[in-house]
């Protein structure tokens, strides 16, 4: 059965043995994380690697409040997020989905009626204010305060405290679809937060639609684009756009919801990277095999799902942008500052006695090492609708999940590695991919070791490395530009003759399969 609330999943950890409760006093400035990053990174290297969930008891400062951590930072607790006992079963699904077997005959067909509307039942449900928990207390703009919440400062350079797993939802102003996603907030005060957009993601996409929406004309919304970054610098000083357009943009208002605290499929739906057109909610009903619940905002046009533990809503100024971080970030270094978009708060909600879900990252491995790899897992078979020759990926947690994808493909023609490596830059969130290794399909990716002898045996460095320019991670700190630089493709696969490979090219070794079954029982009495 689905897990209808974050307490459900609670329970179900609990029942597991997979949460502690910690009963001593802790910060939420910085303590916190120093414990969530030593469970993270406990047993590193072993089937218990990832340490228990944690949840906070007795937090410094705030009296009665509890704090979630590290919920998802296992493999086991991965899997139970997602009710498998395999990541690959949910690629599967997804499969099946995209690739239906034909039905044959009419039993067929009929048998087909329930998988028809089991999908519509992935759809969200929106529910009344009061069967919705997260209504159980409003809190109005005069009353709003988010330093009554233990947000955490996670490293000591950090500009702040940051929410830090929040879903935050908007809506396409051009279609009107909703999106969930995951993008960390700066607490600057009671009222008020950054918003972390980085500059490819759906969010800020919304975010440039709604400043081109308020322009008159195509060219106007070239010149504000250019003269903004795409939303990312204030044009204020802009002389080549018309003064009426700026105002517009500064007066203009895009609305916004953040829930935090959800079950573990609503989280989990808003840091996959699916296409813009299909709506996360849809996504973790799909997850989760039973409908998201949701229930409409109290003072904004968008709805949120109804069992989360807080949600706040309010709205982003076009022209209104603040100073953010510095932030520790996944890639182990600190995000520096730079200026984003300001989230005005104008209504709280919240569960009676709510748990404050958080996440801390840092160096490799943490707790979204897990999430990254499930995502690796679900994106393969979409990765497959437009380049079928894939055979695996391996996303190295130690690679941040955007700095190197290994590749395996079933090679057909000449160049192929390469027209690989061209279609994944193009491909939604991977266009943000540093480095991509191609290897022949006979290499296990999930095997680094075995990678890196293929790569360093089998390239000529100036005949198969490739470079490109594009858009980079907004985290990318060694770029040349913020948001954009280089990107390097290896193509390890075999060279061809088709190819100018000219020599001979060597067997690789292996034993027959006569002698492996020959020594098989020796091998076992000598325990190897």
């Amino acid at each position: 059965m689905a897990y209808e609330s974050l307490r459900e999943w609670l329970k179900a950890l609990e029942r597991a043995g997979e949460l502690k409760r910690v009963g001593a006093e802790v910060s939420p400035v910085l303590e916190m994380a120093e414990i969530a990053d030593r469970a993270a990174k406990s047993g590193k290297g072993t089937k218990n690697a990832g340490g228990p969930a944690l949840l906070f008891e007795n937090v410094a400062g705030y009296p009665g409040a509890r704090v979630l951590m590290n919920q998802f930072g296992s493999e086991k607790r991965m899997r139970m997020a997602l009710e498998v006992d395999s990541l690959e079963e949910i690629a599967k699904r997804i499969e099946l989905l995209l690739h239906p077997v034909a039905p044959a005959g009419l039993m067929d067909k009929l048998k087909m009626l329930p998988k028809l509307a089991e999908v519509g039942g992935f759809f969200p449900k929106t529910v009344s204010a009061k069967d919705a928990p997260c209504k159980e207390v409003v809190l109005h703009e005069n009353e709003v305060d988010l330093l009554k919440f233990p947000v955490l400062t996670t490293w000591p350079e950090d500009g702040g405290p940051f929410i830090t797993l929040p879903c935050v939802v908007t809506r396409d102003p051009k279609n009107g679809k909703r999106n969930v996603g995951m993008y960390r907030m700066q607490v600057y005060d009671g009222k008020t937060t950054g918003m972390h957009w980085q500059r490819q993601k759906v969010a800020a996409e919304h975010f440039r639609d709604r400043m081109r929406a308020v322009t008159e004309n195509s060219a106007s919304a070239v010149d504000v684009m250019a003269l903004t970054a795409g939303g990312s610098v204030a044009a204020v000083d802009a002389s080549s756009v018309p003064q009426h357009v700026l105002t517009k943009i500064r007066g203009e208002r895009m609305e916004v919801a953040v829930a935090i605290g959800t079950d573990p499929a609503v989280t989990f739906s808003a840091i996959v990277p699916a296409p813009p057109e299909v709506e996360e909610y849809l996504i973790a009903g799909f997850l989760r095999g039973k409908a998201v619940e949701v229930v409409k905002c109290e003072t904004v046009d968008l709805e949120v799902p109804a069992h989360a533990e807080i949600v706040l809503e309010g709205y982003v100024e076009l022209g209104e942008l603040r100073s953010e971080g510095p932030f520790g970030d996944h890639t182990g270094f600190y995000t520096m500052k730079e200026d984003y978009p300001v989230f005005h708060v104008t209504c709280i909600t919240h569960r009676k006695d709510p748990i404050y879900a958080a996440t801390i990252v840092g160096k490799p491995p943490m707790e979204d090492a897990w999430m990254g790899k499930a995502v690796e897992r679900i994106f393969l078979p979409l990765m497959r609708l437009t380049l079928p020759e894939i055979v695996d990926v391996n996303l190295p947690p130690e690679g941040v999940f955007h700095n190197l994808m290994i590749v395996s493909i079933r090679k057909s023609y000449a160049g192929h590695a390469r027209k690989v490596m061209n279609g994944i830059w193009a491909m939604g969130q991977a266009m943000f991919t540093k480095c991509i290794v191609v290897v022949d399909e006979d290499c296990d990716v999930q095997d680094v070791a075995e990678v890196t002898l293929r790569v360093a045996n089998n390239i000529d460095p100036e005949r198969d490395i490739q470079f490109t320019l594009g858009p980079v991670d907004s985290l990318d700190h060694a770029s040349r530009l913020p948001n954009y630089g280089s990107k390097m493709g290896i193509d390890a696969t075999r060279k061809w003759a088709a190819e100018g490979f000219t020599r001979p090219w060597p067997q690789m070794l292996t034993m027959t399969d006569e002698v492996k079954k020959k020594v098989e029982a020796v091998c076992k009495s000598l325990g190897l």
